[in-house]
């Protein structure tokens, strides 16, 4: 009696189950090997930059992105957003951002290089919590129509207009946080980096 069919179904078994092993092998090592190629956790929380294409942000929309572990959000702000920042400004706690922490160049009354793209720290200045992005002019809950559009922080009630300036009557004590960046083309801002720099 002869074992050659055992044998041979033994050996496509152990053939399919070596290369089922070997491949997960590869899978194992190749992970660790492309994960390696991105900047490290510690590279993301020591500020390493951030670049951010701005080409197809449409006027109003936001984009929110990541830079030291915290949120940034980048805006681009219609004309009409940029018209009502002035007509909000007898109810602004620090309307020139003389107490806020900010970039030299962006002490400006739209709190920008480019009056266009509005950059912020996320984070509402009372206790942290992220603001949500209320552009809609006149929003009942907001105040109706003395709302010219900005940010609400749920936690506690700041409200901002659309340049992060805090209004008054709020608990967050000063201005929305700009972060350093700058323009290395028309399409893309890195942040991170000053814009002398």
């Amino acid at each position: 009696m002869s074992n050659d069919g055992v044998n041979e179904g033994r050996r496509r078994v152990l053939t399919a189950l070596t290369s089922v092993v070997g491949a997960a092998g590869v899978v194992g090592a190749a992970v660790p090997f492309v994960g390696s190629w991105n900047p490290s956790a510690k590279a993301k929380a020591a500020g390493a930059p951030v670049e951010v294409n701005i080409s197809k942000l449409e006027p109003g929309q936001m984009v929110t992105i990541e830079w030291r572990g915290k949120p940034v959000y980048v805006v681009r702000r219609t004309q009409e957003a940029l018209d009502n920042l002035a007509k909000g400004e007898g109810k602004l706690r620090d309307p020139g951002s003389e107490k806020s922490e900010q970039p030299e160049y962006t002490k400006n009354p739209v709190r920008s290089i480019k009056e266009e793209y509005l950059v912020l720290l996320g984070l509402c200045t009372h206790l942290g919590c992220a603001p949500t992005y209320r552009p809609e002019v006149g929003a009942e809950d907001l105040g109706g129509s003395e709302w010219m559009g900005g940010f609400f922080c749920r936690c506690h009630g700041s409200k901002f207009d659309l340049a992060g300036r805090v209004l008054q009557g709020v608990p967050a004590p000063v201005n929305l946080t700009v972060p350093p960046y700058k323009y290395i083309s028309d399409d893309v801002i890195v942040v991170g980096l000053d814009q002398e720099a």
